[in-house]
């Protein structure tokens, strides 16, 4: 048995889950020196949606973020969520976009990459796997954890044999909706471990208020690493606190060496900050509490959330029962993909689809590609009824290659595009904008933005949490309820029968 330690996804994770991703680069750095003297052994400080939401909302340069944050600790690894070949952002892009996005990231300071595929698919993942040890840093296998009958603790300790033989540093177990049971836990962690010769992560979402027991029952089957957040911006669709695994691994033989007192100066900043979340509405009672319906309709708990208010929206709000019933129908059909992003949305407006119009009468875009291969090749068979409408839908063929492959070089084609609009061609810009080309348009048509007072570093405790507003916003007579983690929401929206694609930002 040897000592666990703790990545802090307190800057990116943490507030991506509860505070729809809006913490600022500004309220991270005054206690950014303090956290890297902490003993983590890492920070998650970038990735996943922090890239697409700073840019978008809070006008801030992405590698700006990171470099601020590296200079402020950088004596911790700082670890970052990549999506394969999708890298931050929702579709496949070329491999010498990836490789271009992972050398800039790890020359900025990036140590390492956490590395997912929304199918799990392995060889979506290859390609930045490949990169981030090319280019000095760790890469961390992801498995994004699952249930359906075709998952097994073997599938899943099968594909973390094939991420190490690519090369992973690490296994981590990705349990991005809180399903993951605790003797399951303990099962599936004590098979990687006699299986793999590196280290093995748990992260774990509280959301059906699972996440404490599993991961205790993962300590004891041998896991190394496990994610934790500080307890201001813990628990609901967040992660276990920080302070309380702490707390009760302390005298063991898994006692982490974190001194509670140090920690209690990091908790009374985050809870000074959370206190300024709740009152600007960027932290919704929704996200905050334990959602045991994620255990019934086995999705994440923001899903339900959200679905709740877009069936209403729909005139479907008596439906809710019946769409959610046609869930594991539509997974079943499409191979029983993970429902993460962004499947989880894919999968779930389907379902609505099949409940309103009739089973697969109307298909989305996102839906065919899945079910024609071009997310990459799924847990099971596609139902071949199903391929067939697809295809004849999107008039295109199935595909068992890697999607990528299909795909050109990428990067002189950007640079082509950055130079004729006047902007920076270097590798920085050409990999942002491969992903969010808008957005880095808007970013140098922006305004300088107003300056804020940072939250002070102190140890007196914070004081009790406002109570949090109504997340209902107006605009020129139109009212639209918020809810969920998610600063956007990809959307089908059904006109005289057909149906359209498109993302719902949340702009207050």
């Amino acid at each position: 048995m040897n000592p666990v330690t703790f990545n802090c996804t307190v800057l990116r994770d943490g507030h991506q889950s509860l505070a729809a991703t809006r913490m600022k680069t500004a309220d991270m750095l005054p206690i950014a020196p303090i956290l890297d003297s902490m003993g983590f052994s890492a920070l998650e400080t970038w990735g996943g949606a922090t890239i697409d939401a700073g840019l978008r909302f809070l006008k801030e340069w992405p590698f700006d973020r990171l470099d601020a944050l590296k200079k402020a600790a950088p004596k911790t690894p700082h670890m970052m969520l990549l999506r394969g070949q999708n890298i931050v952002g929702y579709t496949n892009y070329a491999d010498d976009v990836v490789e271009a996005f992972v050398a800039m990231s790890a020359k900025h300071g990036m140590n390492i990459f956490r590395i997912f595929d929304c199918v799990n698919d392995p060889r979506n993942m290859e390609t930045s796997i490949r990169a981030a040890k090319k280019a000095g840093a760790q890469a961390h296998g992801t498995i994004c954890y699952t249930t359906s009958p075709v998952h097994t603790t073997q599938t899943f300790v099968d594909m973390g044999r094939e991420l190490a033989d690519m090369g992973a540093d690490a296994i981590v177990i990705k349990d991005m909706a809180g399903l993951l049971k605790p003797y399951t836990c303990y099962d599936l962690v004590k098979e990687l471990k006699e299986t793999v010769k590196i280290p093995v992560d748990i992260h774990s979402h509280y959301t059906a208020g699972l996440a404490s027991m599993s991961i205790l029952k993962g300590i004891e089957a041998g896991a190394d690493i496990i994610d934790t957040a500080m307890s201001p911006l813990s628990l609901g669709t967040s992660h276990m606190p920080t302070e309380s695994l702490v707390a009760a691994l302390q005298g063991t033989d898994y006692d982490t060496g974190l001194d509670l007192k140090q920690l209690n100066v990091v908790r009374a900043y985050f809870a000074k900050l959370r206190e300024k979340y709740i009152a600007n509405g960027q932290i919704s009672p929704k996200s905050l509490g334990v959602d045991a319906n994620t255990l019934l309709y086995q999705v994440p708990g923001g899903m339900l959330s959200n679905f709740r208010t877009q069936l209403k929206e729909q005139g479907m709000e008596d439906k809710f029962e019946e769409v959610f019933a046609e869930i594991p129908v539509v997974r079943k059909a499409l191979g029983w993909i993970p429902l993460v992003t962004p499947t989880s949305q894919i999968v779930g407006v389907q379902a609505m689809l099949n409940v309103k119009f009739g089973r697969w009468k109307n298909i989305t875009p996102q839906a065919a590609d899945i079910a024609l291969g071009y997310y990459g090749r799924t847990s099971a068979p596609v139902d071949p009824e199903v391929q067939k409408l697809c295809a004849e839908k999107m008039g295109k063929e199935p595909i068992t290659c890697r999607p990528a492959d299909l795909i050109k070089p990428g990067m002189e084609d950007l640079r082509r595009k950055l130079a004729e609009k006047g902007l920076p061609t270097d590798d920085e810009h050409c990999v942002i904008y491969a992903m969010f080309p808008q957005q880095v348009e808007d970013f140098y048509k922006k305004p300088e933005p107003k300056e804020e007072a940072p939250v002070q570093v102190n140890t007196a405790p914070a004081a009790a949490p406002a109570a949090a507003p109504s997340m209902t916003v107006i605009d020129n007579g139109i009212t639209a309820r918020v809810s969920g983690p998610s600063g956007s929401r990809d959307l089908t929206i059904v006109i005289n029968g057909q149906s359209h694609s498109v993302k719902v930002e949340r702009i207050g």
